[in-house]
Formats: C-alpha cells, structure tokens, sequence
C-alpha cells in the first residue's frame, strides 16, 4: 500500500519516502506525492534523489494492478534502488501545477454546460470535456465568459470524503458517463466547490479558483451525434 499525500495536501512538492519494490513495472514507495495517472490527469513526473546524492528521473507515475500501490517508473538505463533504501521524492511541480488549474478548470466546465459527461483529458496548456449534447449548440465566447466569471470570484475548493453508500444514494455526484468512481475501499473522495460543483473526483486541484487564471475556449467540436468537445486553455500560454 502506498500512501498518497497528495490526497491531503495537493501542494506537498517532496517527501520523504522507504522503497517497497522494485520491478520491471516501476518503483513502489510507502509514501508519495506523485500523481497516477486517472481520471484524464496524467501522470507526475519528477526524481528520487537516494541517500548517495544519486537521481532517478520519474517518467510517469502509473497505479498498481490493484490499485493499491502507486509505480514510479524510471527512465531506460536507471540505476535502481535497493529495497528497504530510503529516498527523496520530488514531482516536477510546474507541470503539476498547470495539471491542477485545468483539472479544477474542467470542474467549472462542468457546472457552465449542464449534461453528461463522456470523456475528457487534461493537459499542461489545455484540457476537453466531451459532453452529452445532441440537440444543443454551444457558444465559444459565451462559455469562456461563463468560466472565467466563475473563476475571478475566487470559490475555495476542497476534497472530501464519503462513504460509498452515500455516493449509491446519490448518483448524481458522478458526471462522467462511462467511468465511475473505484469501489470496494468503503469511501469516495469528492472534489467540491461550494455553490458551483461537488462530485466524485479522485484527482489534484487547486485551492481557489482564481489561481486558475484567465482561460479561452479554443475550439467546440461535433464529434458524434451526441458528443460536443470543449477544449479549454490558458489565456497566457
């Protein structure tokens, strides 16, 4: 089992951490601040710095077959770690960080065009939402207004958790049509914003809308019947 501290403190850059195991699959730690990739977030990437000063670059961060462990995995030729070894953790943060204002970004898209959700993806300069929209068209200009009022009122955002049998009463706090939230650990994290969105949400977020910044809507697309793509950007990127 991997603990993930991120779940608690979005913002932790390092940590401290022992290695569990070592394979052909990745690097398993006790604890992390590395991301893995889900819910459309990729993975981190970033080091682990060993005791003798050494670095292994983290290409990308990857859940375990049970879910319970977190892999990091190294980049071809590392020199791996022993078991047992302790090692200092550090996630690229910049990218991170432009991972957690389009993630929480895609939040309010979410609450500004109200339907389904089919899929999405998210990006350091830009992430999408597709949507539920057979009928409906959308306005570019509209929407980015919709979205960046929402953000320049400056919402505080924060994880939660519930028990799973509160989310089965509830159905509508999952959006997303095709993917639900991981069951069986008795418990659903759920990313909220009061006023504006709460649902199931197991990735990084930032703790204010405001730090998103300024974003378009670069390009609305019909990619079926019934999908509509909205793919969001950094104003400043």
């Amino acid at each position: 089992m991997t603990e993930r501290l991120f779940y608690e403190d979005a913002y932790l850059h390092t940590c401290e951490a022992r290695v569990l195991s070592v394979s052909d699959t990745g690097i398993v730690l006790d604890a992390t601040v590395f991301y893995p990739a889900g819910g459309g977030q990729p993975g981190d990437v970033g080091s682990l710095r060993l005791a003798d000063g050494r670095e292994i670059a983290i290409v990308d961060t990857r859940k375990g077959e049970e879910g319970a462990e977190v892999l990091h995995v190294p980049a071809p030729g590392s020199v791996l770690p022993q078991v047992g070894e302790r090692v200092l953790a550090a996630i690229d943060w910049e990218r991170r960080h432009r991972h957690m204002r389009i993630h929480t970004c895609l939040h309010l898209l979410s609450a500004v065009v109200p339907a389904g959700v089919t899929g999405g993806s998210i990006g350091a300069q830009s992430g999408r939402l597709d949507f539920d929209l057979p009928d409906r068209l959308l306005d570019k200009e509209a929407l980015a207004a919709g979205l960046n009022q929402l953000i320049e009122a400056a919402h505080p955002v924060h994880p939660r958790w519930i028990e799973e049998k509160e989310l089965d009463a509830r159905p509508a706090l999952v959006k997303t049509m095709s993917v639900k939230p991981p069951a069986g650990s008795g418990r659903v994290r759920l990313l909220e914003i009061p006023g504006v969105d709460l649902q199931a949400c197991g990735g990084t977020h930032v703790a204010n809308t405001r730090e998103i910044g300024r974003v378009v809507v670069t390009k609305i697309e019909k990619k079926s019947t019934h999908n509509r793509r909205v793919v969001v950007a950094f104003a400043d990127s």
